[in-house]
């Protein structure tokens, strides 16, 4: 029930006619002596295949910036820190970063179906998997409405968790909730209309 600060998730057409898109995530948060400020950006097709990721995280003293370039043709993603530090990960396909994912997830389930487990990339290859957990009536902005409940559980290199997606029952199926569970409590992210 604590504000901690803002979030904003953005999308624009930037391919015409191939659909191009950019996508942005900018999260400004902060407790006492420590702030938070991430600066998430992609670009992907109109299958929401990303075709680059920029990271710019900001979690207090610690900074953390990479580009992450994907090359299907080649089978790879080349990832770049701004130390100039470099990798290839593997990649078959379509590869789909988080944020890219979070509006892939939506156009899925406009169309009724919830996605295949896949590997999604932020800073490394992520193994994600949906479940769908039912509808349920949650306050969105002070009113009730109902959601689309999914489980989305994320295995990375090092550790495994599951956070609630929750996505309104419009025709744009709207991102209305966010949480993961903490030790400390559940941190959540709200639409706010």
């Amino acid at each position: 029930g604590l504000s901690l600060g803002e979030a904003k998730m953005s999308s624009d057409n930037v391919g015409g006619a191939s659909g191009a898109r950019k996508l942005e995530f900018v999260l400004e948060a902060s407790i006492p002596g420590f702030a938070v400020r991430d600066e998430v950006r992609s670009l992907v097709g109109a299958d929401y295949c990303a075709t680059e990721l920029n990271l710019k995280l900001k979690h207090g003293a610690k900074v953390r910036e990479e580009q992450m370039v994907f090359r299907p043709a080649e089978g790879t993603v080349e990832r770049k820190t701004a130390r100039g530090g470099s990798s290839k990960l593997p990649l078959q396909g379509c590869g789909r970063d988080a944020l890219g994912m979070i509006y892939y997830l939506r156009s899925e389930l406009q169309q009724g179906r919830i996605p295949a487990a896949q590997t999604v990339y932020f800073g490394a290859g992520y193994q994600v998997s949906f479940k769908y957990a039912g509808t349920l009536s949650i306050a969105v902005g002070g009113t009730k409405e109902p959601a689309d409940k999914l489980e989305v559980t994320i295995q990375g290199p090092a550790a495994r968790h599951t956070i609630e997606v929750y996505y309104g029952r419009d025709a744009a199926r709207t991102p209305v909730l966010f949480r993961v569970p903490l030790v400390l409590g559940a941190f959540t992210m709200e639409l706010q209309r």
